[in-house]
C-alpha cells in the first residue's frame, strides 16, 4: 500500500474518545506499517552502535545516521499528514481553534 494509501486510511481516525481523552485511533494497517518502520530504525540504531563498537569509518556511520533520520522523517511526516487530514480537521470542525496553535509547536519540533 503507497503512503498516500496508508494516510487515506488514517482519515477515518478519531484522536479523541467519548470522554474527550486525546488519543489516536490507527487503523491496524497503519499501525503495522508504523511498527514496521520503526523496528527497521531500531535495527539501524543497533547496526550503528555496532560500528562504533568496531571504529568503523566515521564517514559509514554518518551515512547510516542520515538514513536513519530519513525513515524518522519518514514516519513523523506519515503520522503528521494523517493528524492534519483527521485529528485537526475534526477539532477546527468543533471550534477547538487551540488545535492550530498545537499544531504549529510540534511542526516546529519537527522541523528541528
Amino acid at each position: 500500500m503507497s503512503e498516500e494509501n496508508q494516510v487515506q486510511a488514517a482519515n477515518a481516525d478519531c484522536c479523541t474518545t467519548g470522554d474527550h481523552t486525546r488519543q489516536s485511533h490507527h487503523s491496524e494497517k497503519t499501525k503495522s506499517n508504523l511498527i514496521t518502520r520503526l523496528n527497521r530504525v531500531e535495527g539501524q540504531i543497533r547496526g550503528v552502535k555496532g560500528m562504533i563498537e568496531k571504529d568503523t569509518y566515521c564517514d559509514d556511520v554518518l551515512n547510516q545516521i542520515a538514513a536513519i533520520q530519513s525513515a524518522l522523517n519518514s514516519v513523523g511526516k506519515l503520522l503528521l499528514e494523517g493528524h492534519m487530514k483527521s485529528c485537526v480537521i475534526e477539532r477546527i470542525q468543533a471550534g477547538e481553534m487551540e488545535v492550530m496553535d498545537e499544531l504549529l509547536v510540534t511542526v516546529n519540533k519537527l522541523m528541528k
